[in-house]
């Protein structure tokens, strides 16, 4: 056999290995309408959160990245405190997740992620810390800000965006239509959730190695 042959035959394996890696990572991907991956994470206060304890209520989690400018946007303008005070009133449990990873814009410790939301008059249930990126990557969340919404059940009920206005642009909070509020809104209606999945926009999440 060739060299010639021999390199596109070891190319060929390669690329068909990695599409295999790739539909596999796809398949473990959570999905609208299946169960929400279970987990556990410990919060910027220490305590330790798992999704089974929240069995019974509506879960939110919200991606989250100081020095992003679309997570910015939402924090300046209020809008994402607001949401939040919102629906924790209703008995959402409302988790910010941070995955970036040590040495990687967005990473923070406990107490600077506490001072931050005291600043911020942030209201989560919680905020998740997951430098190592586990949280992060069994969601396989991509940006900052991305939102998944889970139902008492555990079942992913939204995946995706906040809202239609993808831009870091404060302004465009107003008239937004929002994702999560509408999912909320609807599926504690009853009703069936009009936009159940959306293309995330925002920055990268940071995750490490």
């Amino acid at each position: 056999m060739s060299i010639a042959s021999r390199t596109l035959r070891t190319v060929s394996f390669l690329s068909c290995a990695a599409l295999v890696v790739s539909f596999a990572a796809a398949a473990q991907a959570p999905r609208v309408g299946a169960p929400a991956p279970d987990f556990t994470a410990t919060d910027s206060h220490g305590q330790t959160h798992s999704l089974d304890q929240y069995r019974g209520k509506y879960v939110v989690l919200e991606w989250h990245n100081q020095g992003c400018p679309y997570t910015r946007k939402h924090y300046l303008s209020g809008n994402m405190q607001t949401l939040q005070k919102e629906w924790t009133t209703k008995g959402v449990a409302w988790f910010t997740v941070i995955s970036s990873a040590p040495g990687e814009q967005g990473y923070v410790t406990d107490a600077e992620e506490n001072a931050y939301v005291e600043k911020m008059h942030a209201d989560p249930t919680a905020v998740l810390m997951d430098p190592q990126g586990k949280l992060g990557r069994l969601y396989d969340a991509k940006t900052t800000p991305e939102m998944y919404v889970i139902d008492p059940e555990g079942k992913l009920i939204y995946e995706g965006a906040i809202d239609n206005r993808p831009t870091p642009d404060l302004d465009d909070i107003k008239g937004a239509d929002n994702y999560v509020a509408d999912a909320l809104t609807e599926a504690m209606a009853g009703r069936p959730i009009a936009t159940d999945y959306t293309r995330p926009y925002g920055c990268s999440v940071k995750y490490g190695d």
